[in-house]
C-alpha cells in the first residue's frame, strides 16, 4: 500500500541533513513543515534550551476518524558521530548505506521515515485512521536527554511503539535496563617523581588499584560494568595528583544496579582509605529499567499486525536504552519496535529498502488498526 520508492526517497534526503546531537535545528524544521503539510497540530519545546542545543523536541496531533485512544510513535532526531555531511548511497540490491566516512543515520532515521511514509499513505489513499500523536525527540543518543525534560502532560496516549530497534523488522524489545554513570575523583599529593617521590600521594595509582578491585564485564545474564575512561596527571615527572574514572553499571534490573554501583563505591572507598587518597564519587541515571507484559495490549496489537502482514515476530530484551524508558517512567506503555537499521553507531551502518517498506507497513497497520 505504501510508495516504497518515495519511502526510499525520503529516507535518502533525511540522511543528509546534519542532525548531531544538541544540532537537530534543520532536521526540526524540516520535520515541522512535513508534519504540518500532513494535516497535524505541532509544536516545539524548549528542550533544547536546557542543554545550550538549538532545536526542541517536535511533537504532533492529528485526529482520527475511527474510535479509540490516540497511539503515539516516537523517532529521535539526533544521530551519533561522524554524521557530517552524511549521504546515502544505494546499492543495487536494495542495500543502502553511507559512503564509508560517516555513519548512515538509519538510527533513527529510518524510523523517521517509516512514520512520515505512512502518514503520507492514510492521506493519500483516505483510510480511516485512529487519532496519531508522533514525538521526534533531540539528544536521544546522549542518554535520552531530550525526552527527559518533556512535558508529558501534552501526551494523549496511555501507549505508544518507539521505532528504534535494531534487527530484523518484526522485533520488539519489551525489556529495557538501568544505566547508572559514575565518575570516581582520587586526589592524592603531587611531588617531583625525581626528587621526591615517597613524599607523593600517586592518584594514577590508586585509581588503578581501584579498578583491578572490581568486576567488571558481564557480571550475571542481566547485569554489565565498565569504566570507560580514565584520566590524570601533568607530566611524566609529577606524581600524579588527580585522576578521574568515568564508568557505567547497566542492568535489567534496576534494585541490581543500585546494588552494583554500591558496591563499586564500597571499594574504590576502601582503596582509597588505603592508599591516602581522598575519593568523590559521583552518580546519574541514564535511564531506568522496565519490562512490558506479553499480554499487554500494546504487544498484542503489535503482535496481531504483524501476522495480518506475515512477519515473523520476536520479544527481546535489549541492553540499549531508548525514549521508551522516559516514556514508561511517565505512564505510557510502550515497547521499541526494529525499523531496518543494522550495525549502527559505525561507518558500516545500513539498512535495505525492503526493511525500511516492512516497518513502515506495520507502523501503517498500527495506525489504520481498529480494535
Amino acid at each position: 500500500m505504501i510508495n516504497k520508492e518515495r519511502l526510499r526517497d525520503e529516507f535518502c534526503k533525511l540522511v543528509s541533513i546534519d542532525s548531531a546531537s544538541f544540532q537537530e535545528r534543520k532536521m526540526a524544521d524540516t520535520l515541522k513543515t512535513c508534519l504540518t503539510g500532513l494535516g497535524f497540530e505541532v509544536t516545539e519545546d524548549n528542550a533544547g534550551k536546557y542543554y545550550n542545543g538549538n532545536a526542541g523536541n517536535i511533537y504532533g496531533f492529528l485526529k482520527g476518524d475511527m474510535e479509540g485512544e490516540p497511539i503515539l510513535f516516537s523517532a529521535h532526531m539526533d544521530t551519533v558521530e561522524p554524521s557530517s555531511d552524511k549521504k546515502a548511497v544505494v546499492q543495487e540490491d536494495g542495500t543502502i548505506t553511507s559512503d564509508g566516512s560517516t555513519v548512515l543515520g538509519a538510527d533513527d532515521l529510518s524510523g523517521v521515515a517509516a512514520i512520515v511514509e505512512a502518514v503520507r499513505t492514510i492521506k493519500e489513499q483516505g483510510l480511516s485512521h485512529r487519532s496519531i500523536e508522533v514525538l521526534f525527540t533531540i539528544a536521544e543518543e546522549v542518554y535520552i536527554r531530550g525526552s527527559e525534560v518533556f512535558d508529558y502532560r501534552l501526551i494523549k496516549s496511555g501507549e505508544a511503539y518507539v521505532l528504534d530497534l535494531s534487527g530484523p523488522v518484526g522485533t520488539a524489545a519489551i525489556k529495557a535496563p538501568t544505566l547508572v554513570s559514575f565518575t570516581a575523583r582520587f586526589t592524592g599529593r603531587a611531588a617531583h617523581a625525581g626528587f621526591a617521590p615517597e613524599t607523593g600521594i600517586h592518584a594514577i595509582s590508586a585509581a588503578a588499584e581501584a579498578i583491578t578491585a572490581i568486576r567488571q564485564g558481564r557480571i550475571d545474564e542481566e547485569t554489565t560494568v565498565n569504566v570507560g575512561t580514565i584520566e590524570g596527571g601533568l607530566a611524566r615527572n609529577i606524581v600524579p595528583e588527580h585522576c578521574i574514572l568515568n564508568g557505567e553499571v547497566q542492568s535489567l534490573n534496576h534494585d541490581k544496579a543500585l546494588s552494583e554501583v554500591d558496591k563499586i563505591e564500597g571499594i574504590f572507598q576502601a582503596v582509597s582509605d588505603k592508599r591516602g587518597t581522598v575519593l568523590e564519587f559521583e552518580t546519574s541515571f541514564g535511564c531506568i529499567a522496565y519490562e512490558v507484559g506479553i499480554e499487554h495490549n500494546v504487544v498484542k496489537r503489535f503482535e496481531k499486525v504483524c501476522r495480518e502482514l506475515g512477519y515473523q515476530t520476536d520479544y527481546i530484551a535489549t541492553f540499549g536504552g531508548s525514549d521508551n524508558n522516559n516514556f514508561v517512567r511517565n505512564g505510557i506503555t510502550g515497547i521499541v519496535i526494529a525499523c531496518g537499521m543494522n550495525e549502527v553507531h559505525s561507518c558500516k551502518e545500513y539498512t535495505h529498502v525492503d526493511e525500511l517498506e516492512k516497518c513502515c507497513n506495520i507502523t501503517l497497520k498500527l495506525m489504520t488498526w481498529k480494535e
